[in-house]
């Protein structure tokens, strides 16, 4: 019982804490806009990225509250920005994490400059409006609500606006890691990569990714005779690749769950109507397994996809003329490996899928890689204070997930941080990536103070000191 009654003791703390720093959300709507549209009319597309325009604005933002703020940078260009409120040290710091470059657009495809952010009633387009500036912005205001209500903090809040997350990590987090790690070393951290699910207007449950698939680029390189088009023969390059490339394609890797997986699915059914809660539940049956799998493959491929590491082929190049046979031929493959896959031994089993001497499996010749990272824990006092935060904001369940896209929170879970993705509200159908990186990229005014309010509320609860220690 003792477990039970200090935990009945914490209670009446954890939620003064909530009560003891009450923000006016309405009020403080302007602001947050007026920040948001700041960041968003920077242009900070990667490549080139000039991340520094935009860490400059933010530096201003808070050294103006009296907030203390760094700058690194790898390249004078691309600066990363760190800010910190300090606590009195009983606990170890959480992360606030956002990346200020976006990718790139196709301006005539948009119905917007994608750089003014547009507003259209209660929406507002522009690049970077789901990816990443609104975690930028909720890093901005979390850190000025805390200087504002004093807060007593029992751990420090840091706040990292980081660079090239879009492809360039080596002068984003790979170099804060790697040169500037006590500047950010904390306990837990926030970033991209969850979604609040809404349909018909009423929030459904709230995704938090806790792992992620690691991205690895793979090469098919084929070999054989070049010659004249005119005749043929069997040693073609370009026909050894398109049979392996036929093969890979239709190669149904195996099925393996995770703590995080087996939990998706399981909070999942709980939610979910009758057909669908038994697909979600035989899913975790083996014996069942296989008749649901085919289905996700058909009609839901990101489930299908966070049960396997998969393996795409995205790209074929070959040739130079049309009546010539090429010596040559490749073709690219975008392989997403599971947390813990050992990348020898899948490699050698898709050598065996191909079967064909002439095809070679290779990495690219160059390419910046997340590392691979166990998942973050489903029962530390982070993501029990999201699961608090969202029965209370929303009454809805918390459910752990894992992304098929990659983040930067690979390099601090490699480095042994508990991190968690969460994010705005978004249309349950389009999934946690929302409208990211897609023309007219967009957010309402609702979600994007729903996030910060939201962020706000779990950093209260993990961070404040209970009222009998100020």
């Amino acid at each position: 019982m003792k477990p039970l009654k200090l935990a009945l003791l914490l209670l009446p703390a954890l939620a003064a804490a909530q009560d003891r720093y009450p923000v006016d959300w309405n009020k403080l709507e302007p602001e947050i806009l007026e920040r948001f549209t700041t960041l968003l009319k920077i242009d900070t597309s990667n490549p080139p990225g000039n991340e520094t325009r935009a860490a400059k604005a933010i530096q201003a933002m808070l050294e103006r509250e009296g907030i203390a703020v760094k700058l690194f940078a790898a390249d004078p260009n691309r600066a990363n920005l760190v800010a910190r409120i300090r606590g009195n040290g009983r606990k170890r710091p959480i992360l606030l994490m956002g990346h200020t470059d976006v990718v790139g657009v196709q301006r005539e495809r948009w119905s917007a400059d994608p750089f003014a952010a547009v507003r259209k009633g209660n929406v507002i387009y522009a690049r970077g409006a789901n990816d990443d500036k609104d975690h930028v912005t909720a890093g901005i205001m979390i850190l000025l609500l805390l200087q504002r209500l004093h807060v007593k903090l029992d751990r420090d809040v840091i706040f990292l606006a980081e660079s090239g997350e879009e492809g360039s990590m080596s002068v984003g987090i790979d170099y804060m890691v790697r040169e500037h790690w006590p500047e950010i070393e904390a306990e837990f951290a926030m970033a991209e990569g969850g979604g609040i699910m809404e349909s018909g207007g009423k929030v459904q449950d709230v995704i938090v990714a806790t792992t992620e698939k690691t991205p690895r680029r793979m090469r098919l390189v084929a070999h054989g005779p070049s010659g004249h088009g005119s005749r043929p023969i069997p040693q073609s390059a370009v026909v050894h690749l398109a049979a392996a490339v036929e093969r890979v394609g239709n190669w149904q890797t195996p099925i393996r769950l995770n703590e995080t997986t087996r939990t998706y699915f399981e909070r999942l059914a709980a939610i979910s109507p009758p057909d669908a809660a038994a697909r979600y539940r035989n899913i975790l049956i083996p014996a069942r397994a296989a008749e649901v799998d085919r289905y996700f493959y058909e009609h839901e491929p990101g489930h299908y996809s966070i049960l396997r590491t998969s393996v795409v082929p995205t790209m074929m190049a070959a040739g130079f003329r049309q009546n010539v046979i090429p010596s040559e031929a490749e073709a690219t493959l975008d392989l997403r490996a599971l947390p813990d896959e050992d990348m020898t031994k899948f490699v050698a089993e898709m050598k065996r899928v191909i079967n064909d001497p002439a095809v070679d499996v290779m990495p690219p010749a160059s390419a910046e890689e997340r590392p691979a990272a166990p998942p973050s824990r489903l029962d530390s006092e982070l993501f029990r204070a999201l699961e608090s935060v969202g029965r209370r904001m929303f009454n809805a369940p918390t459910i752990p997930s894992l992304m098929t896209g990659a983040t930067d929170n690979a390099q601090l879970r490699a480095k042994g941080v508990q991190a968690y993705g969460v994010g705005e509200i978004v249309d349950a159908a389009e999934g946690p990536l929302g409208g990211a990186h897609s023309d007219d990229e967009h957010i309402s005014v609702h979600a994007l103070t729903t996030l910060i309010e939201y962020m706000w509320n779990a950093v209260v609860e993990v961070a404040a000191s209970p009222a009998r220690a100020q």
